[in-house]
């Protein structure tokens, strides 16, 4: 008997181990097909990133549709992260105030739509539950009778904001001036908050426009100067400045909006057919209004466009020749950002065009065009091939300053900032 209970925690502690080895998925992610539209955001501010102040005023709002008729009844948990967005050791008592299982009892029908959907909407924190703690959270939604199946996944961040910090994207680069790159320099200041050994505690991240396959984990600063913790002129921190993002509208279905070539009624939906895009890496610099890759639901006639959108078929067209060496997808918020089956162009050899189609509620939205090269270990959306680099172009970069401390079993936000280039 004894030795049946050695077996079984020796099997046990490996489990435990074999789980923290394998790399947990924890992107925005949708895995159910019939789930649309997931947005993150700061309540009331869809062009801010996703990150909310501990024990602060403001709220995360996390709305997605199904395309049902019928309300699904689901549930949901959230999942402390560290700065890799790998989960921490900690206890769901530690992280969460309340019971970390909540409903998902806020939702509403889709109204006058040819698309019938039920809108779901979640708001962190709640009386049910509440961060206790900073750092990158997981938020997972899952049918009440299958809490093992995600059906939709979403990231947010708590920041403690215990230290300032305060930077700049300059196209003043050890790599050229004035040409295809941006520099993001920043500085942390202590406030009296203790660090005890900057090149080992501090973890720095920064994104731009949202993006995760190109964003970069610093945990070393160039130097200490004082109570100021600088990152200057570090090489990981030079960005290809990509170009504006690429607009279209759908808020009306009886006339063409923005970009948009044609609105057709086909097969029980309406059909947007976008006007055709070409490559911009060989044209110069244009300027245009940007949402930072982000979209907004809206339709013309509509009091409340999350219930009274519809959902559109758009159609892209690229017109470019036939790339051998990798693939090209639709980035942006729209795509939530990934690079998979369901936002790759595919060549149409017979109208000598990238083509794709998506299936989007009306709005207003930004997109790109980012080719990943074949084989890629790390796939890595590249601009040059068909957007372009040019140092004016306005980017969003998200800077993240997270601290572990010896011995600590968690990464802890204590400070972040947004910085602007080409303003």
């Amino acid at each position: 008997m004894k030795r049946f209970f050695a077996i079984s925690i020796v099997t046990t502690l490996l489990s435990i181990t074999h789980l923290y080895a394998q790399k947990m998925n924890t992107d925005t992610q949708i895995f159910h097909p019939d789930f649309r539209t997931l947005k993150v955001q700061v309540e009331n501010d869809f062009m801010s990133p996703p990150i909310i102040h501990l024990n602060g005023n403001d709220r995360i709002t996390i709305m997605f549709d199904e395309l049902s008729d019928d309300v699904r009844y689901m549930q949901y948990r959230l999942v402390h992260c560290n700065a890799d967005w790998q989960p921490s050791m900690l206890l769901d008592s530690e992280f969460v105030d309340g019971f970390n299982i909540a409903n998902v009892d806020d939702y509403a029908f889709s109204s006058n739509t040819f698309i019938h959907y039920v809108n779901y909407l979640i708001t962190i924190p709640n009386d049910n539950i509440a961060p206790l703690v900073s750092g990158n959270y997981l938020l997972q939604v899952f049918d009440e009778s299958d809490p093992d199946e995600t059906l939709l996944q979403a990231r947010f961040c708590v920041d403690e904001t215990q230290v300032t910090v305060t930077g700049e994207a300059t196209s003043r680069t050890d790599l050229g001036v004035n040409d295809i790159f941006q520099q993001v320099n920043f500085s942390v200041a202590q406030n009296q908050y203790k660090i005890t050994d900057p090149f080992s505690e501090l973890i720095a991240v920064v994104e731009q426009n949202g993006r995760t396959d190109n964003s970069v984990t610093l945990r070393n600063p160039q130097r200490i100067q004082a109570s100021q913790i600088i990152y200057e002129h570090l090489p990981q921190l030079i960005f290809k400045a990509g170009n504006e993002f690429r607009r279209f509208e759908t808020v009306r279905t009886n006339y063409p909006g923005m970009h948009v070539d044609s609105t057709r009624y086909i097969g029980n939906s309406y059909n947007a057919f976008l006007q055709v895009d070409e490559e911009r890496a060989s044209a110069s610099y244009l300027f245009d209004r940007t949402q930072n890759g982000r979209y907004c639901i809206d339709e013309y006639n509509s009091t409340d466009p999350n219930l009274g959108a519809d959902y559109i078929m758009t159609h892209f067209a690229l017109d470019v020749p036939q790339v051998m060496n990798a693939d090209i997808y639709i980035s942006g918020e729209l795509s939530l950002n990934h690079f998979d089956d369901s936002n790759k162009m595919e060549y149409n050899y017979d109208t000598g065009l990238y083509e794709k189609t998506l299936q989007l509620k009306q709005g207003s939205y930004n997109y790109q065009y980012l080719a990943v090269p074949h084989r890629s270990a790390t796939p890595i959306g590249d601009t040059s091939l068909i957007e372009g680099n040019h140092y004016e172009t306005i980017n969003e970069y998200v800077i993240k300053i997270y601290h572990h401390t010896p011995g600590s079993r968690a990464d802890r936000l204590i400070g972040s900032c947004v910085v602007y280039s080409g303003l």
